[in-house]
């Protein structure tokens, strides 16, 4: 289809706006439900794909699996079927691209822009009566106007939680790594600096965790799999550069799931501080369960599916899943290169705002990330703010008591609420199929054998989703990502009725949006079967400022935040 030159050059400048993996263009919504229909996909077949079919498809890709393997693989492989039927059965027209592309290797990239005006530490709490740990569960924002008017030290904070951090770690099992040195010296020389008159900014002196998905030189990082047990790295990653030049203290490297899924690693399954009885949910594990239990002053993790809003939600804390390609991701594992995220995981809606500050923008590794500026001045109003909400999930009959109060709290505060439906696409098919890309991560994992010393041995445990995934065809994973882009532009135009929109942490639209790139936050909203509950707000792309706008309004207006884990 032919586009005239002035077309082609406004596409082009949009392009250069958004992140490539999403970079296909806008589309009115009559136009995505315009053209041929596609031709109908087989289902799978009943009892799925045989032992036998496996063995015989091993020869075309190359890889020669045990039949215990082949048979352990061999249900998600068939449900895979049902995958590529429900992507194969979405109308494509001919000039919908793929929801990716590829980036030659390019100059160094320019710095950072300002960000403008932000938001800063609150004044000074007027009391020092307190013990030092009686300021474990305060939010890193709060702590930062303590440090800065040197009613405590860095090295104090430090001391508490590495204290916090080793006394609780037996029951929750946060901890992978102390990096207990490292963090005294940082201290040291935090306090050093403020009193000499060299504050670097809000986390100056802040004690942090960070996922042990992220490189930190001559530390183990072992990506919570027993076959990375005793990996390290010769560099930090850009996560632990920023934090360190900010006047950040590591304190620990923090528990993932293996291979960045759920809570289970290889030393044991990380616990929710309100009920040890059960897990944390993941795989951002130990920040969640840290920041929430009051171990650490604010965490740094990552999400490809869920991965930070659900663990966050679960163990009652803040998380912040920024926009995909926000923040670089050089030296932290990749799962999925079209869809990882680096973000926060804290006690405030703030706290993620003075992370983010920091964490944001280019480096000349992560070719992903734009330079555009971020910034929050702690506004909660939402007075005429169009507030969208998931009509199909806050109706359900189990949400209505959290719905309702919800919906109160915004009608409050003066926000426009409008009812909203998410695209009518098959998302979880096309995530699922995006696995060949986790596969090919791993691949040599898969075909060494390595893969079975992972803990997980469930049916839908890392290691048989890595099985899996070499029997998902090329072309199925490439119309996938075409579909992708579909979806993409229906929650492009779904921000142009709504400025931002309001759903169950464990919503449905946590993987659309994950597909998508949006960015979204989930605060404190209650409890349910004892365990915490969250509210997440999605917003528009690299509108991480509206949704802390509209997060912030429902954290002030309510209490859940004061609440904590008495552990």
């Amino acid at each position: 289809m032919a586009t005239s030159p002035s077309k082609r050059r406004r596409r082009r400048t949009f392009l250069k706006q958004i992140p490539t993996t999403i970079a296909a263009g806008f589309a009115a919504p009559a136009a995505l439900r315009a053209g041929a229909q596609a031709p109908a996909a087989p289902a799978a077949q009943a009892g799925g794909v045989s032992i036998d079919t496996l063995a015989a498809a091993q020869q075309v890709a190359a890889v020669t699996l045990p039949a215990t393997e082949l048979e352990s693989a061999r249900p998600l492989v068939s449900r895979n079927l049902n995958n590529i039927a429900a992507v194969r059965n979405v109308a494509l027209r001919p000039e919908i691209e793929p929801a990716f592309s590829y980036r030659p290797p390019r100059p160094q990239m320019p710095a950072r822009q300002a960000s403008g005006r932000a938001i800063r530490p609150a004044p000074t709490p007027g009391t020092k009566t307190l013990r030092i740990e009686d300021l474990a569960f305060e939010p890193a924002i709060a702590l930062a106007s303590r440090i800065r008017a040197r009613q405590i030290s860095s090295v104090d904070l430090t001391a508490m939680y590495l204290d916090r951090l080793k006394r609780y770690d037996g029951k929750l099992f946060t901890v992978v790594t102390f990096t207990e040195e490292l963090a005294r010296a940082q201290a040291e020389q935090a306090d050093a600096e403020i009193r000499a008159g060299r504050y670097r900014g809000p986390l100056h002196g802040i004690p942090y965790g960070i996922k042990d998905l992220f490189s930190a030189k001559g530390i183990p990082t072992t990506w919570g799999a027993k076959p990375f047990e005793n990996q390290t790295f010769d560099y930090d990653s850009t996560a632990v550069t920023r934090l360190r030049e900010a006047g950040a203290v590591l304190v620990a490297k923090l528990s993932t799931g293996e291979l960045a899924i759920g809570d289970l690693w290889f030393r044991a399954r990380t616990r929710n501080p309100w009920n040890p009885e059960r897990g944390a949910s993941g795989s951002s594990a130990g920040p969640a369960s840290a920041a929430a239990a009051g171990l650490v002053g604010f965490a740094v993790g990552t999400e490809t599916n869920g991965s930070i809003i659900l663990p966050a939600s679960t163990c009652g804390a803040v998380g912040l899943r920024p926009t995909y390609g926000r923040s670089s991701r050089y030296g932290c594992m990749t799962l999925r290169w079209t869809l990882d995220k680096v973000g926060v995981i804290a006690r405030s809606v703030a706290d993620t705002a003075l992370v983010l500050e920091v964490l944001h923008g280019p480096d000349d590794r992560d070719d992903t990330v734009a330079d555009l500026p971020f910034a929050w001045d702690g506004g909660r109003d939402v007075k005429g703010v169009r507030v969208g909400y998931i009509e199909s999930e806050f109706n359900a009959p189990a949400a209505k008591p959290l719905a309702d109060m919800v919906l109160e709290v915004y009608r409050k505060a003066g926000a426009t609420l409008v009812p909203i439906a998410m695209p009518d696409l098959p998302s979880a098919a096309v995530y699922a199929l995006l696995n060949a890309e986790a596969g090919a991560m791993f691949d040599e994992l898969v075909r060494t054998g390595a893969i079975n010393d992972l803990a997980d041995k469930g049916a839908n445990g890392r290691a048989n989703q890595l099985r899996a995934a070499r029997f998902i065809p090329a072309v199925d994973y490439i119309r996938a990502q075409r579909v992708r882009t579909l979806i993409t532009q229906q929650m492009n135009a779904l921000f142009e009725k709504v400025d931002a929109f309001i759903a169950p942490a464990a919503s449905a639209s946590v993987v659309t949006s994950n597909l998508t790139g949006h960015p979204a936050i989930t605060v404190p909203a209650g409890f349910l079967n004892d365990l915490p509950i969250g509210l997440m707000v999605t917003g528009p792309l690299y509108k991480e400022d509206r949704v802390m706008q509209v997060a912030a309004a429902f954290e002030a207006a309510t209490d859940w935040k004061s609440k904590h884990p008495a552990l």
